[in-house]
């Protein structure tokens, strides 16, 4: 629930990073609470997400940063593999830097059963970064 805080000049700041285009279309980049900044550069997680879920062997993932001693931010995808199927680390590595610049490039990759939701199913990030 928002409180007064969440108000400022009587706008509604939800916490969603947006960018325009030069035709004014607005698009949804990500949570503000959800994105990783490593080395100063801002990675999305759902940029990263999008790219790993085009693969063919994954049927989840939630995209996290973590600490990191040097960068300060780390960016850890933790992966439901579709049933059956063996996909290793490297594969995903080799996989998303064809797409993302390489600061994107998850440096941490753990294959989980499923991914914590809360009752509304909304992924529990949080939780993922704490693990």
């Amino acid at each position: 629930m928002a409180n007064q805080s969440a108000f400022i000049d009587g706008y509604w700041r939800s916490g969603d990073l947006a960018k325009i285009d030069e035709d004014g279309f607005i698009y949804i980049m990500d949570r503000k609470k959800d994105m990783i900044n490593r080395g100063g550069e801002k990675v999305y997680s759902v940029e990263v997400e999008n790219v790993i879920y085009t693969h063919p062997k994954v049927l989840e993932v939630a995209v996290v940063g973590i600490p990191d001693e040097i960068f300060g931010e780390m960016v850890k995808a933790f992966i439901v593999t579709k049933e059956n199927i063996v996909l290793e680390k490297d594969e995903i590595i080799e996989f998303t830097s064809k797409q993302l610049a390489s600061y994107k490039v998850p440096k941490e990759i753990e294959f989980v059963s499923e991914l914590p939701r809360n009752p509304g199913g909304k992924v529990l990030k949080n939780r993922l970064k704490n693990a």
